[in-house]
C-alpha cells in the first residue's frame, strides 16, 4: 500500500474526497482540479487537524496558494471549515 493510500483512507482524506466529489457533481469545479487537490493532499505537510462539533480545523505549514497569475507562500495557515448543509438549517 502506497503511503498516500493511508492518508486518503483516513477520516480527513475520505471527507476531502467526498467534498471534491460533490463539487465535481455540482459543476463547481472540474474533475482535473479535484485530482490536483488530491495530489496536493498526498504530498502536503499537515501540522494539525481536528474535527469538533461538525467543524474541521486544519493547520498547514509551508503552504503555497496558487492562482492563474500568482503563487503565495506562507509559513503557517489555519483553515476552518464546516458542512454547508448544517449552515442551511
Amino acid at each position: 500500500m502506497a503511503s498516500y493510500e493511508l492518508y486518503r483512507k483516513s477520516s480527513i482524506g475520505m471527507s476531502l474526497t467526498d467534498a471534491l466529489d460533490e463539487l465535481v457533481t455540482n459543476g463547481t469545479i472540474s474533475p482535473l482540479l479535484a485530482v490536483k487537490v488530491l495530489m496536493q493532499f498526498d504530498r502536503g505537510h499537515l501540522h494539525t487537524y481536528r474535527f469538533c462539533d461538525n467543524v474541521w480545523t486544519f493547520i498547514l505549514e509551508q503552504a503555497s496558494f496558487k492562482t492563474d497569475n500568482d503563487v503565495t507562500a506562507v509559513d503557517r495557515v489555519k483553515i476552518v471549515a464546516c458542512d454547508a448543509k448544517i449552515l442551511a438549517r
